[in-house]
């Protein structure tokens, strides 16, 4: 095999990037954030199209009000509050 093929000692030279980036990390951990936050949003708007087409007795059968759906089915899916 000739030698002009083998990669020379220059092109292998590596790049020192610093250990610590905080700032691609912060911007990680917000857009993962924000993606679970969507997607509790979506469960949400889905669990409340469900519950919102029963009648108020059956609503009430549940343990759910009209009044308070919107706000009790959010709280359910929204991660945040989970312990």
């Amino acid at each position: 095999m000739p030698a002009n093929i083998l990669p020379s000692e220059e092109i292998t030279q590596t790049i020192e990037v610093p250990a610590q980036c905080p700032r691609p990390r912060s911007l990680l951990t917000r857009v993962v954030a924000w993606i679970g936050n969507c997607a509790d949003y979506y469960a949400a708007a889905a669990m409340y199209e469900q519950l919102s087409a029963f009648s108020d007795a059956e609503l009430m059968r549940r343990g759910l009000s009209r009044a308070t759906l919107a706000h009790d089915v959010r709280a359910t899916c929204d991660r945040r509050f989970e312990p």
